[in-house]
């Protein structure tokens, strides 16, 4: 599987040094502001630990200004979060569940105040507006369900030193239920299948058909 990331989403705004100043004033990271002439200019920031970004500006294509509606940013925290964002000067929303069930705006009354009864991840938000409108929705997400987290990249130490423990507890299950073979080519296979999104079990079983030992059922 190819790795494809969201990278950036743009929005429309009224003011580029306005809509600037606002979401620096969140504490998002100013990447760039590049302009062209009189005609051409772009302003990227990104959340705190976002891997996606938003661009405004002038001579690019996006929606009006105040279009955007509930672009999320996920927290485990709301209401740290939120009180952050108000001590920063932004209003913010009382916290609210929506009653159907998140973003289900089919009842009469889809958002009700106060966190989610049953406190289940991924089921309580709050929401916030910049100067043009554009709003977004903020969605406490304590625990993701199974599935919805890629496996870890190796694109650092720790992150590489927890894959290389998962491998090699993997490998040894195997091994021992296994012929002969090359321990470092089934940590490749398995290692490469992991890194492609796929889930550990249909990784071992990669790593096994790569190396041409199937698993030896004892009796």
């Amino acid at each position: 599987m190819i790795r494809m990331k969201l990278e950036v989403v743009m929005i429309g705004v009224s003011d580029i040094d306005r809509s600037k100043d606002f979401y620096q004033k969140l504490g998002w990271r100013l990447d760039g502001d590049f302009a062209v002439g009189n005609d051409f200019r772009i302003v990227q920031v990104t959340p705190p630990h976002s891997a996606a970004s938003i661009i405004f500006g002038k001579g690019i294509r996006s929606a009006k200004p105040g279009l955007t509606d509930s672009l999320v940013l996920a927290v485990d925290d709301i209401d740290a979060a939120r009180q952050d964002l108000i001590a920063r000067g932004v209003p913010v929303a009382e916290v609210f569940h929506y009653a159907g069930g998140p973003f289900n705006d089919t009842s009469d009354n889809p958002r009700v105040r106060g966190r989610d009864p049953e406190d289940h991840t991924y089921f309580t938000f709050a929401s916030f507006e910049d100067p043009d409108g554009n709003r977004w929705l903020i969605q406490e997400v304590k625990t993701r369900l199974p599935g919805r987290d890629w496996p870890p990249q190796a694109t650092d130490v720790a992150s590489l030193a927890a894959l290389l423990r998962e491998t090699a507890a993997r490998h040894d299950v195997y091994e021992k239920t296994s012929s002969d073979h090359h321990w470092s080519d089934w940590y490749a296979a398995y290692l490469s299948a992991r890194q492609n999104a796929s889930s550990p079990e249909d990784a071992a079983a990669v790593a096994g058909r790569s190396v041409g030992a199937p698993p030896v059922l004892q009796a």
